[in-house]
């Protein structure tokens, strides 16, 4: 896939519910055809964005990219606590690994639980959890 993804592969980006990107357009929204999850993004467009990350020698982008395509299917309810548990004096380091546990168990984000467990070593390091 070539970069920008919008300029150059506008027929293969597609949303989280599979709508293409070009059908998706004011006058399909003021019909009301396009819902909420019409306009999330995919798990495939952010692993593509990913590989381009990775193709111009980013591998931090392209993991962040990997980590974000975990997500997609986590509810935004789950992904706002875990932002709240992962600010410093929050959590307890109990609370962190159970949280990466959850990620891992439920949603297979293996990534994004590698992350919240490296966080919870650090934050017992700094002396920052609750």
């Amino acid at each position: 896939m070539q970069y920008p993804l919008a300029e150059h592969e506008k027929d293969k980006i597609t949303s989280k519910t599979g709508k293409k990107f070009t059908d998706i357009t004011l006058d399909e929204v003021m019909k009301n055809h396009v819902s909420p999850d019409d306009i999330k993004i995919s798990k495939e467009i952010l692993k593509a964005q990913g590989q381009v990350a990775l193709e111009a020698d980013n591998g931090p982008m392209e993991k962040n990219f990997e980590r974000a395509a975990e997500l997609v299917d986590v509810p935004d309810d789950v992904i706002l606590k875990m932002y709240d548990k992962l600010r410093p004096n929050r959590s307890t380091k109990l609370e962190l690994v159970m949280m990466a546990q959850e990620l891992l168990e439920k949603y297979n984000a293996r990534n994004c639980a590698r992350l919240v467990m490296e966080a919870a070593e650090v934050y017992e390091k700094r002396g920052i959890l609750r």
